[in-house]
């Protein structure tokens, strides 16, 4: 059925597709009946798993971003958020193959095979900025995706993003790269990233009069503070391309969880630097307004921001990353919480 918040369809247990991506035991002792219309109040729902636009993939609605993994996480750190992720209930796993210079792929491929959990888990990975096979050449898409396999260790990545807009290679080049891939099983489908609305449309284009597989997912910027880029030309194209959207820094860097409210917050944390040029007018205003939201709710404010996120037309999985496996709770509760319209008429106010 279609959730009335996301504009996906969802379902209530894993997907039925190939045996390679289906999980051997239920994703979440939640998943139930389908979630109401936000109404004037909130509400808990049993968490439902999203279709990734014309796909037959879906996934828990929310993507563990691996972008920290053989970088600011250890091995034992890195292991232990994973964990955390499946034993919530999570499915969808996003790295890349410049994460770390690679080792983000290797650590999550490794951490698979000792659980034994590839068939539990959707993975995608994104190419194109690896200092090894830079670009969207034919050569390079071949190169990048046969390396990512390895390290992986598996047999095929479910979704495949197309890290850049690489405008030096015509997009008839990459798309047929793509498509012998997706031919010969090393790729299930693939999206965008850093795509502007009428290179979408150009890729749409040129894979029609290709004969090849479209793009069906578009990874962007997008959150409570950052909302022109996509509520503009990119929401158009994404529902006219049937798109399946995958916010990425859904958090904005930590500061949609509210733990940076002034200057002495800056210098507590290390990523305090980035997140200075949110202390404006509007960032505070934004915070207020997720306070007052959340002790309505009895919620985290993180928990809040995601929910906002999920709210939103063609949202499937905001991507997240963590820092620490005890992070993951209030992360994981926003699929389960519905604002109620009072809620996010308040958010949306305070962010426009």
């Amino acid at each position: 059925m279609t959730d009335t918040r996301g504009g996906a369809d969802l379902m209530a247990s894993p997907p039925m597709t190939s045996p390679s991506s289906m999980p051997s035991a239920p994703p979440s002792p939640a998943a139930a009946s389908s979630p109401s219309s936000p109404a004037d109040s909130s509400a808990d729902v049993p968490v439902r798993w999203r279709r990734i636009g014309p796909s037959a993939l879906r996934v828990f609605p929310l993507a563990l971003s691996g972008t920290t993994f053989g970088w600011t996480a250890d091995e034992s750190t890195t292991t232990a958020i994973l964990d955390r992720f499946l034993e919530l209930g999570g499915s969808f796993i996003d790295t890349a193959d410049s994460y770390a210079g690679g080792r983000s792929e290797i650590m999550v491929g490794n951490w698979m095979r000792r659980r034994g959990a590839r068939d539990r888990l959707t993975i995608a990975t994104k190419i194109g900025k690896s200092a090894d096979s830079p670009g969207l050449s034919a050569r390079a898409v071949e190169s990048a995706v046969t390396a990512s396999l390895d390290r992986l260790g598996v047999s095929s990545i479910d979704v495949l993003y197309l890290h850049i807009d690489d405008e030096s290679v015509p997009f008839e080049e990459t798309l047929a790269a793509v498509d012998e891939l997706i031919r010969d099983g090393r790729v299930r489908a693939f999206g965008g990233s850093h795509h502007t609305p009428d290179r979408l449309l150009e890729a749409r284009i040129a894979a029609g009069q290709l004969g090849v597989a479209p793009m069906i997912a578009l990874q962007n910027h997008y959150n409570l503070l950052h909302r022109t880029e996509f509520e503009g030309g990119l929401a158009r194209v994404a529902a006219q391309l049937d798109l399946g959207v995958m916010p990425r820094f859904a958090l904005e860097g930590g500061f949609l969880t509210g733990k940076y409210r002034g200057r002495a917050d800056l210098e507590r944390h290390r990523r305090g630097s980035a997140a200075a040029r949110h202390l404006t007018r509007r960032g505070i205003r934004i915070l207020h307004a997720l306070d007052r939201v959340a002790a309505d709710v009895g919620a985290p404010v993180a928990t809040v921001s995601l929910a906002w996120l999920l709210s939103r037309p063609r949202v499937v999985a905001p991507v997240v990353s963590v820092s620490g496996a005890e992070q993951l709770d209030a992360v994981m509760a926003a699929p389960s919480l519905v604002l109620g319209r009072h809620h996010l008429t308040e958010l949306d106010r305070a962010s426009s």
